[in-house]
């Protein structure tokens, strides 16, 4: 992450900037200016700003990530609440591989919310996957699914589902593998405390290819749904092509053979079974957790072989 050295400290508080219904002030709460949008979702924005307070103190870089929710979900009674669950979310969680998150703020001058964030360089898993049409070479593949199995097996272990895993949801940035929005998010039940109460109802905002189709026919966000979203990240990836052609589940379920579903060329045949489990379009045959499948990943051919060695000859085999 690059910056601009600053030569005379700029003021800890700024004077509201006057903004009209809709409009983005200047400056956030006083502190972060924001600079330029970096990325924008069905729910929120991401923009990078600067933080006036440790500009002032001489911070060489002074950069952070503001989110804000969009102008849709600004007014809903629960916009407050979702962004203050997803930083509750975050803050029981302690990977290297979950982008990390600093407060939740309010600015009351210009009566809205926003979470201040890590700010880091580098594309995100959507834009990898477009320069790579034909999927990654296992070892490649390996470097980016470790990480992302690892922070998501730390995340369920600690009660915390994702519930919107998908390439443009994980940062492959200068510092490593990042996973971030956990804005659709939720505690596994009656797992974590001091979450605010959201009414589920009004969202309705799955990503279509990687939603998991019992939440897409309304039932609740599970572990075996975020398994789902990361199997059809993990084939992407090995890949180059969604496992079901970006189908929504449920139409997959009722057009798709099972045994029509090939094995990437890219793994080796060992991780196949694990992956494929997690591809069941049925939860009730999805049946590994993501501490499973990261195991598998986490085999390589090598210790495959000399697993195979140690197995017991049968009588009459040399």
């Amino acid at each position: 992450m690059t910056g601009l050295e600053v030569s005379t400290p700029a003021p800890c508080a700024v004077a509201p900037t006057p903004a009209g219904p809709g409009e983005l002030p200047d400056v956030l709460g006083g502190r972060y200016r924001i600079e330029r949008l970096l990325g924008a979702g069905g729910m929120g924005a991401v923009y990078r700003a600067r933080d006036l307070l440790q500009e002032q103190f001489g911070d060489p870089q002074p950069y952070i990530a503001l989110k804000l929710l969009s102008e849709a979900f600004t007014p809903s009674p629960d916009a407050g609440a979702l962004l203050f669950n997803e930083f509750a979310l975050i803050r029981h969680l302690r990977h290297p591989n979950v982008l990390r998150m600093y407060s939740f703020n309010v600015d009351t001058v210009h009566q809205r919310v926003y979470l201040v964030m890590e700010l880091l360089r580098g594309p995100t898993l959507d834009r990898l996957l477009c320069e790579h049409p034909l999927g990654l070479p296992w070892p490649q593949w390996r470097d980016i699914a470790l990480p992302l199995l690892d922070a998501m097996a730390h995340a369920h272990g600690r009660g915390v589902l994702h519930g919107d895993i998908k390439p443009s949801n994980v940062l492959l940035s200068d510092d490593g593998v990042r996973l971030f929005d956990f804005g659709l998010g939720q505690a596994e039940t009656s797992t974590l405390e001091g979450l605010a109460p959201v009414s589920r109802s009004r969202l309705n905002a799955w990503t279509p290819g990687y939603a998991a189709a019992e939440i897409l026919e309304g039932q609740p966000l599970t572990r075996a749904a975020d398994v789902y979203a990361l199997g059809c990240l993990l084939y992407e990836l090995a890949s180059g092509k969604h496992p079901y052609n970006r189908m929504l589940a449920t139409e997959a379920r009722a057009q798709h053979n099972p045994s029509l579903l090939k094995a990437p060329q890219n793994l080796p045949p060992h991780l196949w079974p694990a992956l494929r489990t997690a591809l069941a379009l049925d939860p009730a045959k999805r049946t590994i957790t993501v501490e499973q499948l990261l195991k598998a990943a986490s085999l390589t051919p090598n210790w495959r072989q000399r697993l195979m060695q140690w197995r017991p000859r049968k009588p009459g085999h040399a």
